[in-house]
């Protein structure tokens, strides 16, 4: 049985879908050079009548559509993510929360969630986030190292998000969560264990690591292309992600997902929970997507033209898909073996089965789990969980080499 997934929920994810709310903000004061997100700055979006006001005006329409299409069902998450929501400021942060409540209501114990960058955050910011109703914040750190900020072109301050932290803490918000980017070209292993224990020093209830990927098109590819930086190496990633796991687990904190540590089952992220665990979710914003019922949409990129199409009384969907069920059996099988409380081996076939019983004799699942009907990697399945995901779907493949998370 899966876990309930947060305080107050009161309800078992496995049989009643979560509906989430995810609200896109688009803005962002300066664009990071790792950065392949929907996000434009000022100068980007200079003449183009985009603006925040006029993109909370958008998202109210657009609540309007998704009151008229999902009919009356009480919110479980909100998730404000970006770009970066906090540069709204906490009053607009806590109008796009009341927007959401006028439009659908929050169920009891909602967890209400938004991104921050640490250096458009203060005490009286979080003060407000938390007299509006946000439970929880998630800051991004990247790394305490300086010149790791200065490859990935940060703009905080390496103390900032520790601070941030802290101040988030004393103003009530019950979850607190830091991000870290790891291997990054130039990052040592002491660069990491500094950045972890600022972290855990910052007394956070959850910390999120994601190992650097070089996306096409972004600042950071084109330094790689011409040689000035070298790309990323996969081994290091893997040591470096072992260091992160150990170094948390010590200190009491436990993964729950392969990128996620918690301090208990109450800091887990309930809205991510409800992607992993095939929930259903509207996503507010331009380049949102969504997913209803099997259903999968999404929006419109351009702020300006996802404002004008719901001015006119429109949608702002770009396109959809329907998925077939075997695509939705892949995903499931994809999103809950990500998750330490695994994957229900009645989701598998009998070749299936067997590839999963081979996996846990590779040391990549757990044999404990696997005697009691689940499929839960071991930390090096986690390295390797793409290549286990592929066994599990594709047993006649299980023999080629798995490849790296």
């Amino acid at each position: 049985m899966a876990p309930r997934c947060g305080v107050g929920s009161g309800l078992d994810w496995t049989l009643v879908p979560p509906f989430g709310i995810y609200v896109h903000v688009p803005f962002c004061a300066a664009r990071c050079g790792y950065c392949d997100f929907n996000t434009y700055t000022a100068s980007e979006l200079d003449g183009s009548g985009a603006s925040p006001d006029g993109w909370l005006d958008a998202v109210r329409r657009e609540l309007d559509l998704a009151v008229a299409t999902v009919g009356p069902r009480p919110v479980d998450t909100v998730f404000v993510g970006g770009g970066t929501p906090s540069l709204l400021g906490a009053a607009r942060l806590g109008e796009v929360l009341d927007a959401v409540r006028q439009a659908f209501g929050l169920a009891p114990g909602a967890e209400v969630s938004t991104e921050s960058n640490p250096e458009s955050t203060s005490p009286e910011f979080f003060t407000g986030l938390a007299e509006a109703g946000f439970t929880r914040v998630s800051l991004g750190m990247q790394s305490a190292a300086p010149h790791v900020l200065r490859v990935l072109e940060r703009r905080h301050t390496p103390g900032r998000a520790v601070a941030a932290a802290r101040e988030a803490r004393a103003a009530g918000l019950a979850h607190v969560n830091l991000d870290l980017i790891y291997a990054t070209p130039g990052e040592t292993d002491d660069d990491l264990r500094a950045s972890l224990d600022a972290v855990l020093d910052a007394g956070v209830d959850h910390v999120s690591a994601y190992s650097l990927i070089v996306e096409d098109g972004t600042a950071l590819a084109r330094r790689v292309n011409r040689g000035e930086l070298p790309a990323p190496d996969d081994d290091v990633a893997a040591a470096r992600y072992e260091l992160i796991d150990e170094r948390l687990t010590a200190a009491g904190m436990a993964w729950y997902e392969v990128s996620n540590w918690a301090r208990d089952e109450d800091a887990a992220c309930r809205h991510n929970l409800g992607y992993w665990l095939d929930g259903d979710w509207w996503g507010l914003g331009p380049g949102a997507h969504s997913h209803l019922a099997g259903a999968r949409w999404w929006n419109v990129k351009h702020p300006a033209r996802y404002a004008a199409l719901l001015a006119e009384g429109g949608s702002p969907e770009a396109d959809r898909e329907l998925l077939t069920d075997d695509e939705r059996h892949t995903e499931r099988v994809m999103l809950r073996l990500r998750l330490a409380s695994g994957l229900p081996l009645e989701l598998l076939d009998e070749a299936g089965a067997t590839a999963a019983a081979r996996a846990a004799d590779d040391g990549l699942l757990d044999q404990a789990a696997l005697a009691g009907g689940r499929a839960v990697l071991t930390r090096r399945g986690r390295l390797l969980a793409d290549g286990v995901v592929h066994a599990l779907l594709a047993p006649a493949t299980a023999g080629a080499s798995p490849t790296t998370m």
